[in-house]
């Protein structure tokens, strides 16, 4: 049972399709906005590697090109680019921690009760 990907042509998101038979199936549609206006798109894909070959790849000074140390949402994709790598999913759990580290130790909201 084959995974099909496509690209909406009207809200242009991707919606991956379960194909359960290739006789009977049944027109594409897009899972976001239901529009049948989809094309059929090369599926992304995984190759797996060495941890050896995950750390060269993180050694890789390319691998840091357009990093901005300064700006909050260049360092998230970084971050999440190398958990990626690593085969980490930081999902969510990520953009909070730093947005926590951002508001400071007490949040954004804290007083000062001097």
């Amino acid at each position: 049972m084959p995974l099909y990907e496509y690209l909406c042509l009207n809200c242009k998101k991707r919606s991956t399709i379960l194909v359960l038979s290739l006789a009977n199936q049944a027109p594409a549609a897009c899972s976001h906005c239901a529009s049948t206006k989809v094309e059929r798109i090369l599926s992304r894909f995984a190759s797996p590697k060495s941890e050896e070959a995950r750390l060269e790849a993180l050694a890789d000074p390319s691998y840091l090109a357009g990093l901005d140390e300064n700006d909050p949402e260049s360092m998230n994709r970084f971050m999440k680019t190398m958990g990626d790598e690593m085969g980490e999913d930081l999902g969510d759990d990520l953009s909070e921690a730093m947005e926590a580290d951002e508001a400071g130790p007490m949040g954004s909201d804290s007083t000062d009760m001097s």
